[in-house]
Parts: structure tokens; sequence; C-alpha cells
């Protein structure tokens, strides 16, 4: 909780993770005025805790303020729930409560229109149909490859999350695969075959996007119960437009979700 001038508090989430070793600096780690303390010695092995100096201790920290009360229960260790939702369940429970509640994505349309991160932009296709931006995603410091991790955002504000794709919207996912993956490589020369470009269903968000990640990354949010690979959603409706119409979808909630207490209200859980 963070404390302001008057003495009120607000709620903040701060998120601390630890960066990815690059792998030119490991060598350092080893030097002298690294600090080592043994804790155990066996035959051949040894285990330390290692102390590096302050320029090799990087933390990445993303913090969330002012948080609401839906930032700081996605942030606790909830007990999760797979659901299996129908196009039915779609239309009488999912819907009907993504409509009630006040997702913001202000943030979203502030890189769309350039008032934020347009400095940070990879890649822009600025068709209003059929063009995304491409963007780090908050996830990634850009301090190394090994965690690469970008998002597509489209352009169409009305494209809510897979559920809403038909075969009218082959074209926009049809760019987004291509010009991604070749920004991608002129930018920091990661080839095609060493990205993961997938869609989440459900996604934290409800403003469609694509994320691109290393496929040497276990990225959050990858996990099979999740993650529609691009170029799947893009076979899929070339065969049949209704695809996302029509077939049951799998997804993983908390225990504490809103929506899981509308699937159980409905006997579906």
């Amino acid at each position: 909780q963070v404390t302001s001038a008057s003495g009120e508090g607000t709620d903040a989430v701060v998120i601390l993770e630890k960066t990815p070793f690059q792998e030119e600096k490991v060598s350092d780690l080893l030097k002298k005025h690294t600090k080592l303390e043994l804790q155990m010695r066996n035959d051949i092995y040894s285990t330390y805790h290692l102390y590096p100096p302050p320029e090799l201790s990087e933390i990445k920290t993303t913090v969330v303020y002012p948080a609401t009360e839906k930032h700081l229960q996605k942030y606790l260790r909830q007990e999760v729930h797979l659901i299996r939702e129908t196009w039915e369940d779609y239309k009488n429970i999912t819907l009907p409560f993504i409509q009630s509640q006040s997702f913001s994505i202000q943030w979203v349309y502030n890189i769309l229109e350039k008032k934020a991160e347009a400095d940070r932009i990879i890649h822009e296709n600025p068709d209003p149909c059929n063009g995304f931006v491409l963007v780090p995603d908050f996830k990634w410091n850009q301090n190394q490859l090994d965690d690469l991790y970008l998002i597509a955002l489209v352009q169409r504000r009305e494209v809510k999350s897979l559920r809403d794709l038909t075969a009218e919207h082959l074209p926009l996912l049809r760019n987004i695969l291509q010009e991604g993956k070749e920004a991608v490589a002129k930018r920091f020369g990661v080839p095609g075959s060493q990205l993961r470009i997938y869609l989440h269903y459900q996604p934290s968000y409800y403003h469609l996007h694509v994320h691109f990640t290393a496929l040497g990354y276990d990225a959050p949010g990858s996990s099979v119960e999740r993650a529609h690979l691009l170029a799947d959603v893009i076979d899929n409706l070339a065969l049949d437009s209704m695809y996302y119409q029509k077939r049951a979808l799998t997804f993983a909630l908390r225990a504490d979700e809103l929506l899981l207490k509308k699937f159980q209200e409905a006997g579906r859980v």
C-alpha cells in the first residue's frame, strides 16, 4: 500500500522478477568481486549462496498504481478451475459478464493513437481494418532475447477476443503473422521458426491482441489450456468461418473470479 502526502493509503501491485542471466556476463559472476558462501559439499557436488555485484543483480520491477481490486486479485495465489465453455455458455454467461464489467483498456487506445509508448513501436500497419501495432510487452525489459515478448494490438476496436473471429478477419490475422515475424527478424534477428505466436482465451483484456514470445521462453499464459497458436487459428477459420462460434473452448479461472461464480450459478462447473 502506498501512502500519499495526505496520509491516505492507496493499493498498489509491485511485481519483482529476476531477469534471465545473459550468457556473456556469466563469467563475471564467478570473478573475485562476487561473494560465495559454501552451503554443502559431497564428493564432486557442492552448493553455494552467490551474492553478485549490484550491476549483475537486476530485478525487473513492474508497478500497477493505483491498483483496483481486480488487479489485487489477479496477482494473489488462488486455486484454479478448468472451464469448458460452449458457444451457448459464451452467449449466456461469458458475454453478459464481459458487457457488465468496466474493464478499462484506455492504455491500448493510447498506444494505437500514439499518445503513449510511441517510441516503443516496433512495427505499425495503420490500416483501420487490417492493421495493427507491434510493441514490447511490459514483461520484457529488452535487455536480452531469451525472454523476448511482444504484443500485436489490432487497430479495430470492436473485436474483443477469439470468440469474435470469423473468416472476415483472415486478412488481419495473416498480416499480423507475416508482418510480425518479418519485423521481429529485422529488428531482433530472431527468425519466425523461433517464435511462439498465439492468442489467449480468456484474454486478460478484451481488445484483440496477439502474443509474440521466444520459443525457448516459458512465457506466462503459454500453457495448453490458454494459448491458441495464431497459425492454427488462421487454418481453422479458413476451414470454417464460424469455427470459434461453434466449438467449445477450455480455460482456467481462479477460485475468487466472478466469472467462475457465474458458471457455478448456472450449474456449468
